[in-house]
């Protein structure tokens, strides 16, 4: 059975090893970047990254002191015999979750009022912790903990571009990304994951572009043409010679996933979300008997 209270101690969990365990994706692409890297600065750099993945992992304590906001991805099981989901529930589960984990990992209290910058106690407040849902055909519901630091999250862009023939779009957007990893330069921690999203609404395309951060790294899109321009748009990127921490070097992103909506006959929404090199994200699998499966 689903309870309120097990999604408490599931979220205490995946936020857990989100903060102090980063993904075997995101670490292997970071040793990756150290054996080829040929700028002795960057492989100082990358090396004191990997060890403090080993350290954070030992002591489990978390990976950065910047422990983020807490963003979190749901799937509903259409699939789930005999569960009628409570979404009340599972969002008090999830918020009371984050309050005790804030206590007990611990958490820097991050989250404040957006005017008055009041609040940052327990990472909870108005519309945070923040839920996206979606329902597709299994037993159960799936939570991913996705704690997002403010360093990368602050050199986000958004543009609405004119409506063009393919080339030019693509050489629009490829400009456009181009000119956001320059202007971040090194202010999201690099080596980052970049996100873009392609279409939709203005807020579609933002929310595109951070759920593309979900993908694993060297992960291709399964439409063959944009996985061959994200392949194109890293290099492009990689090319900068930004580097780690934005020192020079010949790894300035991991990687760059694209996601793509429909659009109106008028628009061309891009939106482009980093991810610093302390990519975090855990999630855990609850099936409908109560049974919990972590990934």
């Amino acid at each position: 059975m689903i309870t309120k209270e097990l999604i408490k101690e599931v979220t205490i969990t995946i936020l857990r090893r989100a903060e102090t365990t980063l993904p075997s994706d995101v670490k292997e692409a970071l040793a990756r970047a150290y054996e080829c890297e040929e700028n002795e600065i960057a492989k100082v750099q990358l090396k004191a990254m990997l060890e403090n993945v080993k350290l954070a992992e030992e002591m489990q304590r978390p990976l950065c002191q910047d422990t983020g906001i807490p963003l979190f991805y749901v799937t509903l099981g259409s699939g789930s015999v005999n569960v009628n989901f409570n979404l009340t529930e599972i969002e008090s589960g999830i918020r009371e979750g984050v309050k005790e984990a804030t206590k007990i990992i611990p958490l820097r209290p991050n989250v404040v009022n957006a005017i008055t910058r009041e609040g940052g106690e327990a990472n909870i407040g108005d519309r945070m912790p923040h839920i996206n849902y979606k329902i597709v055909d299994i037993d159960g519901l799936k939570i991913i903990a996705f704690p997002k630091g403010g360093g990368s999250e602050n050199v986000s862009a958004f543009t609405m571009l004119s409506p063009k023939p393919e080339e030019e779009a693509l050489k629009e957007i490829t400009d456009f990304v181009l000119d956001a990893v320059l202007r971040a330069a090194g202010k999201p921690c690099p080596p980052t994951i970049i996100g873009v999203g392609i279409g939709g609404s203005a807020d579609m395309a933002m929310s595109l572009a951070k759920a593309a951060l979900l993908r694993p790294v060297g992960k291709r899109h399964k439409d063959a043409r944009i996985a061959r321009i994200e392949a194109k748009l890293l290099d492009t990127v990689n090319n900068t010679g930004i580097g780690p921490m934005g020192l020079g070097g010949k790894t300035t992103a991991l990687d760059l996933h694209i996601e793509t909506a429909d659009t109106h006959i008028t628009s061309l929404p891009v939106a482009i979300n980093f991810q610093c090199w302390a990519a975090r994200k855990a999630s855990a699998m609850i099936y409908s008997n109560g049974e919990v499966e972590y990934v």
